[in-house]
């Protein structure tokens, strides 16, 4: 019954947070609000057993990108008068597909809600563990995993050699 409040609470917290990273007028103010998303997304995922995923997500978005994008929105300095101005057509269009994804979300919500009212809960309390997530990704998902390393090993590799090709120019 606590964790049950205590998710619905963490939800609308993150909910609210997120439309204010939406609704602020302030670039700067709409990156801190979503970095408090992303705390109370990370929140989400400790109620729900998965540990390894919220501290990635406090680590890796929070933590590193939002810092990055903070860092570039001040170096910006963005101000109003360099700010295009959107045509009615535009507004009419995006708030046509925000209608559409909200259609979308409520008939999803509403599929989920009448699965789980279903399947009586049938609940697996050490789901989200890593002990788990390293015996999936190390057995089932071996070579997926093994594919992706080299391509990030390769990735590296490429970013060394246009920098440095960079560098060699510059010189």
């Amino acid at each position: 019954m606590m964790a049950t409040i205590i998710t619905q609470i963490l939800g609308a917290l993150t909910v609210a947070s997120a439309m204010m990273v939406v609704l602020s007028k302030h670039p700067v103010r709409s990156v801190l609000y979503l970095v408090v998303t992303f705390f109370f997304i990370s929140g989400l995922y400790i109620m729900m057993n998965a540990q390894f995923l919220a501290i990635v997500n406090l680590i890796v978005y929070a933590g590193a990108i939002m810092v990055l994008f903070l860092f570039v929105l001040m170096l910006l300095n963005l101000n109003k008068e360099a700010e295009p101005q959107t045509a009615p057509l535009v507004r009419i269009i995006a708030a046509v597909a925000g209608g559409l994804l909200f259609v979308v979300l409520i008939a999803a919500i509403k599929d989920e809600v009448l699965v789980n009212s279903v399947s009586n809960g049938a609940k697996i309390s050490n789901i989200g563990l890593v002990e788990n997530l390293g015996h999936t990704l190390f057995t089932k998902y071996i070579v997926p995993f093994e594919i992706s390393s080299i391509l990030f090993i390769s990735a590296m590799v490429g970013a060394i050699l246009l920098a440095k090709r960079d560098k060699q120019i510059i010189d």
